[in-house]
Order: C-alpha cells, then structure tokens, then sequence
C-alpha cells in the first residue's frame, strides 16, 4: 500500500529568548484504511527557530523523516494556504507531489492534542498566541461533475447512515477506489450515527476512480446560491453532488448536517452501481473541518 504524509509547517504558541515565535514541522502518516491506529502510524516533530523558516530548511527536515521512517510517501498533504509556496518547494525538490487538501484529519486531530497536552508544559509557551489547530478555507462557487463521468440521465443518491459499529468490518467489504481512518481513534463510540451520501450512478466505476484522483475533504449541504449538497475538495474546489428541488430533499439534508454535527462532523460518500449492488466502486470516510478561532 502507498504511504501517504501530511504536513504543517507554522509558528507555535511558543515564544524563544527573543520573544520571537518557535516554528515546527509536524508530519504524520495518513491512515488510509479503518485498520490503522493511531500508535501504528509514522510521526516526525521538529522545532525550527525563527530566523530559518525557510523551504531549504524544511526540505532538510523531510529528508530525516523520511531516514527515520524508512520510505518515501507517494505524496504529502497540507491544509495551510500561506505555506503553499514554501511547503511545494520543499517537497518537490525532494520529487514528491505535494497535496494541497482538506483530507488532513489525522494531522487535526494531532494538533489539537498538542495544543492542549504539550505546548503549554513547553519552555515558552504562551496561551494567549493565536490557536494554530485548524484554518479556514476558501471556498469557491460549487461547480458541476464532468459529464464524461456521469450517466446520461444523472446519478440518484439517498441519504442513509450507519452505527458506527457496522464499520469494524470494512476491511471486508468489496470496495475498488476509497480510504477510511480509524473512527474509534476520533473519540466515536460503537453506537453513534454516522451519515452518508450514496450515489448510484450507471458509470460508478469511472466515477469512483476519478474522485479518487481528487484530494476528498467533506460533504456539507448549502443553501446558496441554490439549496444542494456539495463535495469539497482539494485546498478549495466545490463540487455540485446533488441539487435538493423540493422540501423533502431540503429537509433530508439538514437532518444530514445535524446527524454529522452528532458524530464530529464525520461522514462518509460511496458510489454503487445500483441499489441493490453488494460492491461499492468508491467508499471514503469524511470529516468537516473545523474553521479557525
């Protein structure tokens, strides 16, 4: 299986003898599977002073994860705008592709524990720096699928979910194209609701193996600038996933986003063939990240 890196390269809330900000680089493997646990997956930290933020020195700090791990990743995901330029030297230099994407969950999460288990017992530390765990995003106007992807008459879609317990056996269901993260480790609990978006789609194969291609981040319902739930990928692409024409469909939907607030905002999006298929062509956990304080 591929290894996959995501990445964040920013100040933390910690100040050096000069009262100038302490950077680090925080790289953690992305799970990719339901089966990986936290404690399994490959973790790098490193403090960078302030004076030397810069993408040679990040390159550097790639290279001794990469000693330390044993193995190249086929890409490294980043959430951070700001650091687009300097994080995409870096790793191409390095000739590894770098991903500009929402689908950081694990990197969050990691975040947000050292944000409130590490840095403040750090030499330094200052509580009133801004938070650094999350980013908000710029989101674009939602744009259509390509039809070469998609039916001649469209895709049906249903609004279901599942207890999170019926998830233990992924490993087991005939899935072609997706990737999942480990619920127990976000805190879920065996009888949580978690929602989802099935498409049924006369191309589901196709379908599946181009969203595949795309960095998946989170389903989430909008009412502008008409009712529809739409896909958000990448560092800010939106796409239309399914436009909600009467008042069933609408309230089908926000009881989709009430369901996600329930369950950490985790959901998933599979793709079959048809209602009655026993495969999925495409099956991915998602969580919406959180915006910035």
């Amino acid at each position: 299986m591929a290894t996959v890196w995501e990445l964040d390269f920013y100040s933390r809330p910690i100040l050096d003898e000069r009262q100038k900000k302490v950077w680090e680089v925080l790289i953690i493997e992305s799970p990719l599977s339901i089966a990986r646990s936290p404690d399994q997956l490959f973790r790098y930290s490193q403090f960078c002073p302030s004076t030397t933020v810069n993408s040679l020195w990040l390159k550097e700090a790639i290279e001794k994860a990469i000693a330390e791990s044993g193995e190249m990743p086929q890409k490294i995901r980043f959430f951070r705008r700001q650091m687009g330029n300097m994080i995409t030297k870096a790793c191409e230099d390095l000739g590894i592709p770098p991903a500009p994407s929402r689908r950081t969950y694990t990197l969050n999460h990691w975040l947000e524990q050292r944000l409130t288990d590490f840095y403040p017992h750090q030499e330094g530390y200052d509580g009133t720096l801004a938070p650094t765990a999350s980013v908000q995003y710029l989101e674009l106007n939602p744009i259509f699928l390509p039809d070469a992807i998609r039916g001649d008459r469209g895709d049906q879609w249903a609004l279901v979910s599942l207890e999170a317990s019926a998830f233990d056996d992924m490993m087991e269901w005939d899935i072609s194209f997706g990737e999942s993260f480990s619920l127990a480790s976000m805190g879920i609990t065996p009888e949580t609701r978690i929602p989802g978006l099935i498409l049924f789609s006369p191309r589901s194969l196709p379908f599946a193996a181009w969203l595949s291609g795309l960095e998946l981040g989170y389903l989430k319902f909008s009412e502008t600038p008409s009712p529809m739930i739409r896909l958000e990928t990448g560092a800010s692409d939106s796409w239309i996933i399914a436009n909600l024409n009467d008042a069933a469909t609408l309230a089908e939907a926000k009881g989709f986003e009430q369901a996600k607030a329930q369950a950490q905002n985790i959901h998933f999006l599979a793709i079959q063939s048809d209602a009655n298929s026993e495969s999925f062509a495409g099956f991915w956990l998602l969580q919406e990240a959180k915006a910035l304080k």
